[in-house]
């Protein structure tokens, strides 16, 4: 069933159609928002939080893009919104120490799930700190794979702007992470 005619069923009464919809994209909204916050929890949160306003909203959606398009944009203000309360309520102290004592893998020395676990949050401090636009670029093509147009799309901006917010992303994360490895 299309988008369209679920939206459709939606509106006209059929709630357990929803179900069907969040199937559909629940995984493409996870991973925007993991990349994000970084967390499982948290990215589970923001998911439930997002289909909550894709429901209470549905009826406003214009039909004028893509529902995918309109459901990117809600999943990214969402994530956005997240991580400015996350910065407000918590130092980066207190992910750290989760992240670090979650670690479970018992075939690896603790020193090696020391180093891993210090790059992974180094790699992670870096896309934190692009700008909001150059991670919204990053994290859509990177971790959701899309393209340029459909990116443009989501930012309502041009391919080539996007192209230009990408390669400034990833020329900061290697500026930023050569630091870190003494290059």
């Amino acid at each position: 069933m299309s988008d369209e005619q679920l939206i459709e069923q939606i509106l006209s009464g059929n709630k357990e159609t929803f179900r069907l919809l969040v199937e559909k994209y629940q995984q493409q909204v996870f991973r925007i928002a993991m990349g994000y916050v970084h967390s499982k929890e948290d990215a589970e949160d923001i998911v439930q939080e997002v289909f909550i306003q894709v429901y209470r909203s549905l009826n406003s959606f214009q039909g004028k893009s893509e529902f995918s398009t309109w459901l990117y944009r809600i999943t990214m203000n969402t994530s956005l919104n997240s991580l400015n309360k996350r910065h407000k309520l918590f130092s980066g102290f207190a992910e750290n120490l989760k992240n670090i004592f979650n670690r479970s893998d018992d075939e690896k020395t603790a020193q090696q799930q020391m180093v891993e676990s210090e790059m992974e949050q180094a790699i992670k401090k870096a896309i934190d700190q692009l700008s909001d636009k150059q991670r919204m670029a990053f994290v859509l093509s990177r971790y959701e794979d899309l393209s340029q147009r459909k990116v443009a799309e989501i930012m309502e901006t041009t391919e080539g702007a996007v192209e230009q917010l990408f390669q400034r992303a990833k020329k900061n994360l290697q500026n930023k992470l050569n630091k870190l490895v003494g290059n």
